[in-house]
C-alpha cells in the first residue's frame, strides 16, 4: 500500500487486522511491526478499539527492535551470548567505543567517539560484520574505524551485551545461520505486515523475507515520497523493488490527502514531482478552501525570526489560535537561537522539542546501571560507572590497577573483584571497599529471588545512600529537587512495569526502558502536549501535523542541506523529501521564509534561494542562475531601505 502524506495508513492497516480477525484468522498468529513505540501503542489501542478490548490472545503489534529482543532472548545463546545480555545505549556504546580508540591509539583529534559508532552503526544497518568493514572502507578515517569496530564488537561480546544495531543484526544471523530458529519464529504467524516500509534498513529487509516468505502473508504500507532516513541505513530501494521482490503482490495507491488544503498539496505535488526514483502518484485533497502559501524574504536572519514571531503574536491574539497551533521547522539544530530570543522577548510559550532524554540524566543513569549490573555483573560499562558513586573508596588508580589485571588475564572485570586482596596496586582501605560492593552486588542478586522489583529499587537507593549524594552535590535545592523527581519517576516507573505484567523480571524492565517503553515518559510526546510554539527539525516532524507552519531558512546550503549540494544525485532527492514531510505537516496555512545574508563566523554573507522554492512556484529554471538574479525573478528586487517590510509572495 502506497500512502501519501495525511492519507490515514494507520486506520488502514488496523481495519486490514481486524477484517482478517473476522475472516477467520486467528488474532495471535498476525504481527503487525513498526517503527516506534508511539506508533506501536497507537496501532495497538485502535486495534483493539475495533476487535473488542476483552479478546483473549490480541494480535501482536511491535516495533522491529522489540520484536528482536523477543527472538533474541529465547535464541541469542545459539550465538554465544548470554540469555540475560544487556543492551547498551548510547552512553555505554560512547564508553566502549572511547576505549576501542584508546586501545588501538587513535587521539580523538583523528576519529571521535561519535565518528566511530556512525561508521559502526552504518556498517551494521548494511548487515556489515566487523571481519568485513575493512573491505568496504575507503578513507584512511574509514580504515581506522573498521580496525576500532572489531575491538569494539569484542568488548561487547566479552560485557555479554548489544547494542541497538545488533538487536537486528543478531536476529539476522539467527535467521541466516540456523534454519530451525528461522521456521520455529516464522511459524509463530501466518500474517505479517509492516508499517513505514520505506524506512527500512537491510536487516530489517532481510528479516522481513525470514519471516515472510513461507506463508507470504506480506502486507507493506509507505510512502517513498517520506522516505528521509537514509543516514540511518534506510534505503528506499526496499519499497521501490516491493513489486520485483514479490511479483505476485497487489499494488493499492491511497492518494486522498484528510490534512492539507488544496494549494498546500499543490505545492507538495509539483516538487516531488522532481524526483526520478519515485511511484507516480499525486495526493488529492479531501478538504477544501484554505490560504495560498506565502514566501517571505528578510533582510537577516534576525529579521527572519523578529518577524515571524511578530506574525504569530499577532494570530495568537485571535482567541481563535493558541501558541500549539503554530510550528516552526528547521533543517539544522543551529537555526532555533534566533527565534528562541524573540519568542522570550515577546514572552510566547514555546517548546524547543529534543533537548535532554529521561535516560540522559545522570541520576537515571546512576540508577538503572547499578540495576543492570544486579541483572548482569559482567556489564562493564554499567559497572565502571557505579563502582565508586556514590565515593565508596574505589579510586580511580585502584579501577586502573584491577582493569589492567583484567587485561592481562583475560578475565572479566567482576571475576576479577573478589581477587583485590592478592593484586598489586591496590591498597588495603581500598580493597575493603571493593570487597564491599561485591558483596552489595550479590546481595540484591539473591533479592530478585525474594523481593519485588520495585521493594529492590528502593532499598537499592536507600543502602547506597544516593539521596545523601544528591544533596553533597547540588545544593542549590531546586536543582536538588528536580534529580529527586527524576529518581522517583524510575521507582514509579518499575511499579507501573509490575502492575502491567504478571511475571516481572528486571531483565523485562531494563529491556523496556533500552527500548523506550511506555512507563518512561516518551520526552517527545510529553513536550508536545504543552501548549506552546513547536521549534523543531523537520525529520522529527515527519508523523506530526500543525494548523499553521512556518519553514524557515529556504536557501541552498541549509536546504538542501549543503553535504547534499556536494553530493547531488540521490542527497538531493532526500532533500527533496525532507522539504515535502515539511509542506505536508501543514493543515490550514503555510509559510516559507528565507534570509538574504546570514551569518557565518560573526559576518553576513549573501544566501542563494533554495532551488526547492523554485520548483513549488514552477519555476525551477530560475535555480540554476545566479543568486543575485534568481532572487530577482522570485521575489522581485528588494528595496535598500526597508528593513522592516518583508517582501511577500503568494505561492
Amino acid at each position: 500500500m502506497l500512502a501519501g502524506a495525511g492519507s490515514g495508513k494507520t486506520r488502514v492497516v488496523t481495519y486490514r487486522i481486524a477484517n482478517l480477525i473476522k475472516h477467520g484468522v486467528q488474532s495471535d498468529r498476525i504481527l503487525a511491526v513498526t517503527f516506534t513505540n508511539k506508533a506501536a501503542a497507537e496501532m495497538r489501542e485502535r486495534v483493539l478499539d475495533i476487535i473488542g478490548k476483552k479478546v483473549k490472545n490480541p494480535p501482536v503489534v511491535s516495533t522491529f527492535h522489540s520484536h528482536c529482543v523477543k527472538v533474541l532472548r529465547r535464541n541469542i545463546d545459539r550465538l554465544g551470548y548470554p540469555k540475560t545480555f544487556a543492551i547498551y545505549d548510547r552512553s555505554d556504546q560512547e564508553s566502549l567505543a572511547r576505549t576501542a580508540l584508546r586501545e588501538i591509539r587513535v587521539p580523538n583529534t583523528t576519529l571521535k567517539p561519535g565518528d566511530l559508532l556512525y561508521f559502526i552503526s552504518q556498517w551494521k544497518s548494511s548487515s556489515i560484520r566487523p571481519k568485513d568493514a575493512v573491505n568496504h572502507a575507503q578513507t584512511d578515517k574509514e580504515h581506522l574505524a573498521a580496525i576500532a569496530y572489531r575491538r569494539y564488537q569484542k568488548s561487547l561480546i566479552t560485557a555479554g551485551a548489544v547494542d541497538f544495531d545488533d538487536l537486528l543484526l543478531c536476529t539476522e544471523q539467527l535467521f541466516t545461520e540456523h534454519d530451525d530458529i528461522r521456521q520455529k519464529e516464522a511459524n509463530k504467524f501466518d500474517h505479517l505486515l509492516i508499517d513505514e516500509y520505506q524506512d527500512t534498513n537491510q536487516s530489517q529487509y532481510r528479516i522481513i523475507r525470514a519471516l515472510a516468505e513461507g506463508h507470504r502473508n506480506l502486507c507493506v504500507v509507505g510512502d517513498d515520497d517520506q522516505s528521509i532516513y537514509s543516514w540511518r541505513g534506510a534505503e528506499v530501494k526496499h519499497i521501490l523493488g516491493f513489486k520485483k521482490d514479490w511479483p505476485d503482490a497487489k499494488v493499492i495507491l491511497l492518494e486522498d490527502n484528510y490534512r492539507c488544503t488544496p494549494a498546500i498539496l499543490e505545492l507538495a505535488n509539483r516538487l516531488v514531482q522532481f524526483n526520478k526514483t519515485r511511484y507516480d502518484k499525486v495526493l488529492n485533497a479531501a478538504r477544501y478552501g484554505g490560504d495560498r502559501p506565502q514566501i517571505m524574504q528578510y533582510k537577516d536572519e534576525e529579521q527572519e525570526a523578529e518577524q515571524i514571531i511578530a506574525d504569530i503574536k499577532r494570530r495568537i491574539s485571535d482567541p481563535v489560535f493558541e501558541p500549539r497551533d503554530f510550528a516552526i521547522l528547521f533543517r539544522t539544530n543551529e537555526q532555533p537561537r534566533p527565534f528562541e530570543q524573540e519568542l522570550r522577548r515577546e514572552g510566547i510559550p514555546y517548546i524547543l522539542v529534543g533537548g535532554m532524554s529521561f535516560f540522559d540524566r545522570k541520576e537515571v543513569r546512576d540508577i538503572l546501571s547499578y540495576l543492570k549490573m544486579i541483572n548482569s555483573p559482567q556489564d562493564e560499562v554499567a559497572m565502571l560507572r557505579v563502582i565508586n558513586n556514590p565515593p565508596r573508596g574505589i579510586g580511580q588508580k585502584t579501577v586502573k590497577s584491577l582493569m589492567e589485571y583484567a587485561v592481562n588475564e583475560g578475565l572479566p572485570l567482576w571475576e576479577v573483584l573478589p581477587k583485590a586482596r592478592s593484586i598489586q596496586g591496590v591498597s588495603p582501605s581500598a580493597v575493603n571497599s571493593v570487597l564491599d560492593f561485591v558483596a552489595l552486588i550479590k546481595t540484591y542478586r539473591r533479592k530478585l529471588e525474594t523481593d519485588s522489583l520495585t521493594a529492590l529499587t528502593k532499598s537499592l537507593i536507600a543502602d547506597i545512600d544516593y539521596m545523601k549524594e544528591l544533596v553533597r552535590l547540588y545544593p542549590d535545592p531546586d536543582d536538588r529537587q528536580s534529580r529527586e523527581g527524576a529518581i522517583e519517576q524510575v521507582v514509579s516507573a518499575m511499579s507501573a512495569f509490575e502492575d502491567k505484567h504478571k511475571e516481572a523480571t528486571l531483565t523485562g524492565f531494563l529491556d523496556d526502558t533500552a527500548l523506550g517503553g511506555d512507563d518512561f515518559d516518551n520526552e517527545k510526546e510529553k513536550q508536545l502536549k504543552q501548549n506552546g510554539v513547536v521549534l523543531m527539525t523537520l525529520h522529527a516532524a515527519k508523523g506530526l501535523e500543525f494548523p499553521e507552519v512556518y519553514m524557515v531558512g529556504m536557501e541552498e546550503g541549509i536546504l538542501p542541506h549543503v553535504r547534499s549540494v556536494k553530493e547531488d544525485g540521490d542527497a538531493i532527492e532526500e532533500e527533496r523529501r525532507l522539504c515535502y514531510v515539511g509542506i505536508t505537516r501543514a493543515q490550514d496555512r503555510l509559510t516559507f521564509s528565507l534570509a538574504v545574508s546570514r551569518k557565518k563566523w560573526g559576518k553576513a554573507r549573501p544566501t542563494d534561494t533554495s532551488r526547492f522554492l523554485f520548483e513549488v512556484i514552477g519555476q525551477a529554471e530560475n535555480a540554476s542562475k545566479t543568486a543575485t538574479q534568481a532572487k530577482k525573478n522570485l521575489l522581485g528586487k528588494p528595496k535598500r531601505k526597508s528593513a522592516k517590510k518583508p517582501k511577500a509572495r503568494k505561492a
